[in-house]
């Protein structure tokens, strides 16, 4: 893993997880103990998705740095369809309440991913390789023409 790899999802986590935790209070308060688990598992679904796409999207682009975008679009769009599947697979459940899990799972993902954006755009990459892929070239040395013109 690259340091701007890790300091990316560092960055993430920091920002969804006092998020989550107070989404999580919140529906604790205005539910229950379903409401607690709710926003728990709410939790729980964001970190191991996202963090487990932003592994994904590392470990694609590690070799292969001109396939980030077109990466980092496909590891999103598998991250919502997956959680769209998750959504539906408990839809009837009575484990915990689905309206607290669901906005939890709503702001915690979007902290998710607000915390990638600011990491990305604050953090200081280079865009190009430091060291020159081609060899600098000798400075050329003058031809004498033997010219007697003084030139």
């Amino acid at each position: 893993m690259q340091s701007n790899d890790a300091r990316i999802l560092r960055g993430s986590a920091y920002a969804a997880a006092p998020v989550g935790v107070i989404a999580t209070v919140v529906s604790a308060f205005a539910a229950g103990e379903k409401g607690l688990v709710g926003g728990l598992v709410a939790m729980a679904v964001v970190a191991v998705f996202f963090a487990a796409g932003s592994w994904a999207l590392m470990r694609l682009t590690q070799d292969r740095p001109q396939l980030a975008m077109s990466a980092g679009m496909l590891v999103y769009v598998v991250q919502i369809l997956l959680i769209g599947v998750f959504i539906v697979a408990f839809k009837g459940t009575t484990a915990f309440n689905g309206r607290a899990f669901g906005l939890t799972l709503l702001v915690t993902a979007l902290a998710w991913v607000g915390g990638q954006i600011r990491q990305t755009l604050t953090s200081r990459m280079l865009y190009v390789d430091p060291l020159p892929s081609v060899p600098p070239q000798e400075e050329a040395t003058p031809v004498k023409t033997g010219s007697t013109d003084g030139v």
